[in-house]
């Protein structure tokens, strides 16, 4: 998987999670640039993605991520 496909399935999940078809996924991308992402809604996007992409994101994982492309960047290492 290329990280533009895993950018297209977290764009799909993003616009459902967020409530917002206008979302474009960027690697630069953060919580301050999406209106309604707040702790529970962060939650509700990792479930999303684990589903996705048929993966387990450890907690210790989670807390580490800044933005999009750390998220991208721990799906190719653990889709492998």
């Amino acid at each position: 998987m290329t990280e533009q496909e895993i950018l297209d399935k977290l764009t799909a999940v993003f616009r459902t999670v967020f409530d917002d078809q206008s979302l474009t996924v960027r690697p630069e991308m953060t919580a301050q640039d999406v209106k309604r992402w707040d702790s529970l809604s962060h939650i509700d996007m990792i479930v999303m993605v684990e589903e996705t992409f048929r993966i387990r994101i450890p907690t210790r994982d989670v807390g580490r991520m800044r933005n999009v492309g750390d998220l991208v960047r721990l799906i190719l290492g653990l889709a492998k």
